[in-house]
């Protein structure tokens, strides 16, 4: 069984529901989650408050948002719900909305869902499989699409988007040994390229392990793509935590919503629309490394 179907239950999957907003689509997805046992309400309203007080950096990629909270007493296990909306809701982010799909999870450490994120991440990056899971017929359908093979690992499988051969074939050179990083910062996309590197990048969410995971998995498909990932360290991580990392790294990306909350850490902040987007990663790294 793969490791989305380990923390993805067919009773944890509801095709069509009818919402009025995004709390109430939260909501829908919170109450699978805890019908299965694997949280309490808390878990739930917790969800909701972080999209109150963060803005909706949950909705990573266009039509969706990846609703979570940080690990409590109110989650009693890791598990994922899957709900599909029947006509999409405004969570009020300014290119991703309108949302259709709302995926929850509930996380009880910083590590039993990592491969499930990397899985789903590289799903939903696939237009097809993407298309496929938004006309599935039933929640049998969407779980066999979801636990069979991610697209990159079989053969032929394409990238997200419409990339150039510039950024598909062409591999930059690899950067160079670490000396002291650039300490200009920006809480909007970086203009300035990396010219000395410490050879680490942040990913940021609100709560270090879920939309902040989903961009580090698209981030190392580019680096491992171009051949840099034996030179640079992505890492995974939320606001707080980011606040005292950011010197130790060349570059914070992060959401817009996050990028306001963190403000000047010290280090370029690089805002990412679509967290599943490889393109719009090599983009980005080609802006910020002058490659």
């Amino acid at each position: 069984m793969s490791n989305i179907g380990r923390l993805l239950d067919i009773e944890s999957i509801r095709l069509d529901e009818s919402v009025d907003d995004w709390r109430a689509a939260i909501t829908c997805a919170g109450g699978l989650l805890e019908r299965q046992g694997a949280i309490s309400d808390e878990y739930t309203r917790a969800m909701i408050a972080g999209v109150e007080e963060n803005g909706p950096y949950i909705v990573v990629a266009p039509g969706f948002a990846f609703a979570h909270a940080r690990p409590s007493e109110a989650v009693h296990r890791t598990a994922m719900s899957w709900v599909r909306l029947a006509r999409p809701v405004e969570f009020g982010h300014a290119s991703n909305d309108p949302v259709t799909l709302v995926v929850a999870l509930s996380a009880k450490d910083q590590k039993e869902h990592l491969q499930a994120m990397r899985q789903l991440a590289t799903l939903l990056a696939s237009p097809g499989t993407r298309t496929a899971l938004d006309r599935a017929a039933t929640p049998e359908e969407v779980l066999a699409l979801l636990t069979e093979d991610a697209p990159a690992s079989r053969p032929g499988a394409a990238a997200t988007g419409s990339a150039s051969s510039s950024t598909t074939e062409v591999a930059p050179a690899a950067p160079a040994e670490p000396a002291p990083a650039v300490t200009e910062a920006a809480t909007e996309p970086a203009t300035e390229p990396v010219t000395e590197s410490r050879n680490k990048i942040l990913t940021v969410c609100g709560n270090g392990l879920g939309t902040s995971l989903f961009l580090k998995n698209t981030l190392e498909q580019v680096l491992d793509r171009w051949g840099w990932s034996p030179y640079l360290t992505v890492e995974a991580t939320d606001t707080i935590s980011a606040r005292g990392k950011a010197k130790e790294a060349d570059v914070i990306l992060t959401s817009g919503e996050i990028a306001r909350a963190l403000g000047d850490v010290g280090v370029p902040v690089k805002v990412i629309e679509n967290f599943t987007s490889t393109t719009e990663l090599d983009a980005a790294m080609r802006d910020l490394y002058d490659v």
